[in-house]
């Protein structure tokens, strides 16, 4: 069982501005802890989190990959949550690059068809509209109507950055229709398996996994 990443660093006041680790984060990290074989099986040359947060995902990913060539980027719009990143990165000793940006916004079409693990925790939690796009905390969570909004926004990347063997790996609740994010996906060439599901509350969250339709 490997560790929760060092996050000793970060203090109560950090995540006033950025998003503390909870529920989801430690439902990916169980998620991945027991992709640990597929994964080192993938050899991924280049991995991409989204909305990085606090680099918690990040750095237990960067831990499972072990000493690898992989490149490991990083994608937050919140100033404070790109810093925080670099922190645990340094903190547990993994080498990760941190662009801070909306989404991908920047790395098409350099990484089109390049990366071979990518993996999101969305803003999925249902709220007005006039809340998503904030570049602060509340980035991490508003996701608008069916908490949706920033989910839908970035699925059609998803085909233009994974590579022919890659996987994508992405956090969801109830509310956000899984079922209809699935067949979204499908129509796009993708497989896809839930790899994990819990109770957080009343919320019920899923990983869900996504690779390319085999020929």
């Amino acid at each position: 069982m490997l560790p929760t990443p060092d996050l000793s660093h970060l203090k109560r006041k950090d995540y006033e501005f950025v998003y503390e680790p909870a529920e989801d984060t430690f439902l990916f990290l169980d998620a991945f802890e027991d992709e640990v074989y597929f994964l080192k099986e993938l050899q991924p040359a280049i991995s991409l989190e989204i909305g990085s947060g606090s680099g918690c995902v990040t750095a237990f990913v960067g831990k499972i990959l072990g000493e690898s060539s992989c490149l490991k980027y990083c994608t937050d719009i919140n100033p404070k949550a790109a810093r925080a990143t670099q922190g645990t990165a340094k903190q547990n000793k993994v080498s990760v690059d941190i662009i801070e940006t909306h989404l991908v916004s920047g790395l098409l079409p350099r990484l089109e068809g390049q990366i071979d693990l990518m993996y999101f925790n969305p803003p999925y939690v249902l709220t007005p509209s006039e809340e998503v796009g904030s570049h602060s905390v509340e980035a991490a969570w508003a996701g608008g109507i069916d908490g949706r909004e920033v989910i839908d926004e970035f699925l059609p990347y998803i085909k233009r950055l994974l590579s022919v063997k890659g996987a994508f790996y992405m956090v969801v609740v109830n509310e956000n229709k899984p079922d209809e994010i699935r067949e979204i996906m499908k129509n796009d060439g993708f497989d896809s398996s839930v790899v994990k599901t819990r109770l957080a509350g009343r919320e019920k969250l899923f990983i869900l996994k996504f690779v390319r339709t085999a020929a």
